[in-house]
C-alpha cells in the first residue's frame, strides 16, 4: 500500500506559500501604517468636549468650548474629558480591528490590537 503524503490545501508548492506569507505580511505592514495615519473625532456633551485620536491611540487634540467651563463644577468637565477621550479610543480600536480584518481575512489571528 502506498504511503499518502499530506498537501496543505491551498498553500501549492513551499515556495508559493513563502510569496503568500511575505505578500501578507507586506499587506501588514501597509495596514499597520494606515492606521497609525489614522484620527479619529469624539465628542461629548454635544460637542462641549471634543478629542482627536490617532489610529495608534494617541490623544492628538483636546479642545473644551468655553462655555462648558465652571469652576464651580469641575467635575462635570472632567466627565466630559474622559468620556470624549474613550470614546476615541473605543472607535480608533474598532477602525483598527477592522482593517486588520480586512488583511487577514478573518484568519483569527490575534495581531495585538
Amino acid at each position: 500500500m502506498a504511503k499518502r503524503r499530506f498537501m496543505p490545501g491551498g498553500f501549492g508548492a513551499p515556495g508559493d506559500m513563502m510569496r503568500r506569507l511575505q505578500s501578507l505580511q507586506d499587506e501588514l505592514v501597509k495596514a499597520q501604517e494606515e492606521i497609525a495615519a489614522m484620527t479619529i473625532t469624539a465628542t461629548a456633551g454635544g460637542g462641549a468636549v471634543t478629542a482627536v485620536i490617532s489610529g495608534d491611540r494617541r490623544l492628538k487634540s483636546l479642545q473644551i468650548q468655553p462655555d462648558v467651563v465652571d469652576p464651580n463644577d469641575v467635575e462635570m468637565l472632567q466627565d466630559l474629558i474622559v468620556a470624549a477621550i474613550n470614546q476615541g479610543l473605543e472607535q480608533a480600536e474598532k477602525a483598527a480591528a477592522e482593517r486588520m480584518s480586512a488583511v487577514t481575512g478573518g484568519l483569527g489571528l490575534d495581531l495585538g490590537l
